[in-house]
């Protein structure tokens, strides 16, 4: 066996970052990337509805680390090392241009993911990186005079010195297999960003309708976030509720995604300001109908419904709307309840929350604690960040410094 091979397993944007890291740091070493399906990168090309959100113009690492309900402790030190930025610089290296869209994701100014494979497929072979697909690994049997042997689904076996497990997610405990083999502990997989399935007609009928700023929050939970809410034809999606089910997806996957869902349409303002506002309208518009009459920033349809559910009628106008209605119509508009009775996940962006537990990393280069020559990268590690980029830079940095470090070995290249 030779003691300049490495071999990655998974063929997606962090087993390739790695793999390209490596082979460029360490020229006379064989880098060889395995996928087990018949395409490489093939979640960098259906992510951001084929558009690819590389990452997030957010350039400070612990802000970074921030975005992400697990795994921030452990991100904030390898951010200082290869963080959004780098990334930036990176691909616009291999020519490759991104773009910042206002609410901070980064694309390529292409808007083609396939601008993103290209550059990444590109960058491997010129480091001479060899791509093998339908390679799945049946097992690893670690060596007893160091490294590892793999036999393949091909029926192939391998052997190498070094060993990397990228196979992304584990959206079931079997995807985390190779790393239990070697004596790994995986935290339990639940999914995390996903939407809810509300099944309410009136909101139904609202489908297609956004909100720029809501709170959503989840009542006994302490769960709360804002942002812009999307109705759809299950229930609610947007970044408001993604990133509400990244912080919950422990806690809303034990209450078997059956839910209370509290959303307070006018965050910015408060009761207060609310029902001054309400008395405003009422003031100087006394003869309008209150279901013609949306505050600013709601859509008039979801305001109609707003109004009818807080039982003002449709014939009301807002000379005779009584104290009690009043009322009503700020506690609807401070806190809509809904109840939630299952999930979607995010388009086909499938990301989990579980995977190799932190402790048995060191996250000084990505290398198992438990079993020398084995390091890992990406979404098998029990890392997850919320919706815009944040997952890809997470890939991107475990990638390039699991790379790194393969390719140094114990103080010097391997």
């Amino acid at each position: 066996m030779s003691s300049r091979r490495v071999i990655v397993v998974g063929g997606g944007a962090a087993g390739f970052f790695a793999a390209i890291r490596c082979a460029e740091t360490a020229r006379d070493t064989e880098v060889t990337v395995l996928e087990k399906g018949p395409r490489f990168l093939s979640k960098v090309r259906i992510s951001g509805g084929g558009r690819c959100n590389v990452t997030h113009a957010c350039f400070d690492a612990r802000e970074l680390a921030a975005r992400f309900p697990r795994g921030d402790r452990e991100l904030i030190a390898l951010f200082t090392r290869f963080q959004a930025r780098d990334t930036v610089a990176w691909f616009e290296a291999r020519g490759v241009k991104l773009k910042v869209e206002s609410d901070g994701r980064m694309f390529p100014t292409t808007d083609l993911s396939q601008t993103i494979t290209d550059c990444l497929v590109r960058a491997a072979a010129a480091a001479g990186v060899s791509l093998l697909s339908g390679r799945g690994v049946e097992q690893v049997t670690r060596l007893p005079a160091g490294g590892f042997e793999l036999r393949l689904t091909n029926a192939e076996t391998v052997v190498c010195d070094r060993l990397l497990l990228a196979t992304g997610g584990c959206r079931a405990v079997a995807a985390g297999q190779l790393a239990v083999s070697l004596g790994h502990t995986l935290e339990p997989p639940v999914p995390s960003l996903f939407t809810f399935h509300i099944e309410v007609p009136w909101l139904r009928n609202l489908a297609g309708i956004s909100v720029a700023s809501v709170e959503a929050s989840v009542p006994g939970t302490g769960l709360r976030e804002r942002g812009s809410l999307l109705v759809t034809h299950w229930g609610l999606s947007g970044p408001a509720v993604l990133r509400l089910s990244a912080w919950g997806a422990r806690a809303l996957n034990r209450l078997d995604y059956r839910f209370p869902l509290r959303i307070d349409w006018l965050p910015h303002l408060g009761a207060e300001t609310i029902a001054k506002q309400l008395q405003a309208v009422r003031d100087q518009q006394p003869a309008r109908l209150v279901v013609n009459t949306p505050m600013p920033s709601l859509p008039a349809r979801l305001w109609e419904q707003l109004v009818l559910v807080a039982d003002v009628g449709r014939d009301t106008r807002w000379a005779g709307l009584s104290r009690p209605m009043h009322h009503r119509l700020v506690q609807q508009l401070l806190r809509t309840e809904f109840p939630v009775t299952g999930k979607s996940l995010n388009k086909d962006e499938f990301v989990t929350c579980g995977g190799v537990r932190l402790s048995e990393v060191n996250f000084k280069t990505m290398e198992s604690r438990i079993c020398p020559g084995l390091y890992f990268a990406g979404e098998l590690l029990d890392i997850d960040g919320v919706t815009g980029g944040f997952n890809f830079q997470a890939a991107w940095t475990t990638g390039w410094i699991a790379g790194q470090a393969m390719a140094e070995g114990n103080g010097g290249p391997v």
